[in-house]
């Protein structure tokens, strides 16, 4: 299941796509209100979304923040990462986050981690082929 944090952050990147931030960059009160943010919730998601280097901002008059790559070019899976973490459901399955599992005596036998593999690579497969560009004609 999707944190609030990182629903919320998809749909600010929807809003900002949709408006062409690239003209004018969009104000984060403006965000909050037509998306039903809560404005200091939405400050933190921003900011990771710009210190992981898909938004930039601009202070002052005409400020707000924009997007820095071509919606198209942004997949699902990577915001996801960045907002929510692994995308995979055990840590020993995860292709970015790798951690073994402390209760599990071998990874190669393990059933659950089988069945995990396929939902990841399933789940992957949807996330890495859809965009914030398929989300914004969604």
């Amino acid at each position: 299941m999707l944190s609030k944090k990182t629903k919320y952050g998809l749909k600010a990147l929807t809003y900002i796509a949709k408006k062409d931030s690239a003209k004018k960059p969009i104000l984060i009160a403006e965000i909050a209100e037509k998306e039903h943010i809560s404005k200091k919730f939405l400050e933190i998601i921003l900011l990771q979304l710009k210190n992981a280097g898909f938004l930039g901002s601009k202070k002052g008059k005409g400020g707000g923040y924009y997007l820095l790559k071509n919606p198209g070019k942004i997949t699902v899976a990577s915001l996801i990462r960045v907002l929510e973490g692994p995308i995979a459901m055990l840590p020993c399955v995860s292709l970015n986050f790798y951690e073994k599992c402390d209760d599990c005596v071998s990874e190669e036998t393990c059933s659950l981690s089988k069945v995990m593999i396929e939902v990841r690579d399933s789940t992957l497969k949807v996330l890495e082929n859809k965009t914030l560009a398929d989300l914004c004609n969604s």
